[in-house]
């Protein structure tokens, strides 16, 4: 076989064969594109999820660890200064006035955060042998809203021991 015929019997791809091959391609590419923007969104929920969790949990152990007699008293930016004094009074997360449930929100980085304080005998913080502690954090997850929850259980130490 002489060097022209080989030239001649290798023909190159016939232009539908470019178009099928190139059609598949941007196929492949939409279906990569879609996958990507799926994983980042899941990836956008799951940090809003995570930074949810650590703002209830952070303000529960600072409740925890508050003195009683400054339990209604929040140092949101931990200056040692009150930001916020928690109230009873049906405003700022407060569903109810009078119910004896003393709350205070605050917004940052799209969570919304509600926590609660609820002594033993309403009105009296003082004269509670307990107080139940809950914490809220709502953010938007796709097309809902999602919230977590949690709460602990914290005794008057001037109760404690106590019969």
């Amino acid at each position: 076989m002489t060097r022209d015929r080989l030239f001649h019997a290798e023909g190159g791809a016939s232009f539908s064969e470019v178009l099928v091959a190139m059609t598949l391609t941007m196929i492949g590419l939409v279906a990569a594109m879609g996958a990507f923007q799926a994983s980042e969104r899941s990836l956008r929920i799951g940090t809003l999820a995570t930074r949810a969790l650590a703002m209830a949990e952070s303000r529960i152990e600072a409740k925890r660890s508050a003195r009683w007699d400054r339990l209604l008293l929040d140092d949101l930016n931990h200056d040692g200064v009150p930001d916020l004094v928690m109230r009873d009074d049906g405003t700022g997360g407060d569903v109810l006035a009078g119910d004896g449930v003393y709350s205070g929100s605050w917004n940052q980085d799209g969570v919304q955060l509600v926590w609660m304080v609820t002594p033993s005998r309403a009105g009296s913080l003082s004269a509670s042998g307990r107080a139940l502690i809950e914490a809220r954090a709502a953010y938007a997850a796709g097309e809902g809203q999602r919230e977590i929850r949690v709460g602990t259980l914290r005794a008057n130490p001037l109760f404690v021991g106590s019969r």
